[in-house]
């Protein structure tokens, strides 16, 4: 079983140059470990609330990426990441919720509009599974 994620989970994205940080929002339900961590649930998904920038953008998918390439007269040019998500985490635990929606694990992923994959590399916890 994959362990539940909480909040200032590690994450990452294909096209960025930094690893990023998954914020679980005070309003969370229930909180994992004893109270210590909010736990995160699928609906966590929401850039600059809950998933934060990953540094700078490579993707030649984003526009503002495309444009500073153009500009350098082709030379690569990455640009400030700003990640487009627009559906929630997959594929959720299929049996426990937190909250409305399925609990938040280490396998879940998201896509970025702009063509990276974004994963969890770290769960913020060592010790809760779920399934």
């Amino acid at each position: 079983m994959p362990l539940q994620v909480v909040n200032l989970a590690a994450t990452a994205c294909t096209f960025g140059m930094a690893p990023g940080v998954l914020m679980i929002t005070p309003e969370k339900r229930v909180n994992c470990l004893f109270g210590a961590a909010p736990a995160g649930n699928i609906m966590d998904f929401i850039p600059l609330k809950n998933i934060m920038p990953f540094g700078m953008c490579f993707s030649p998918s984003n526009p503002a990426f495309v444009a500073a390439t153009s500009a350098a007269l082709g030379t690569p040019t990455p640009v400030p990441c700003v990640p487009v998500v627009t559906t929630p985490w997959a594929p959720g635990a299929a049996q426990t919720l937190v909250g409305p929606a399925p609990a938040l694990h280490q396998a879940c992923t998201n896509n970025c509009m702009w063509a990276g994959v974004i994963t969890i590399t770290s769960a913020g916890q060592a010790t809760v599974n779920v399934n």
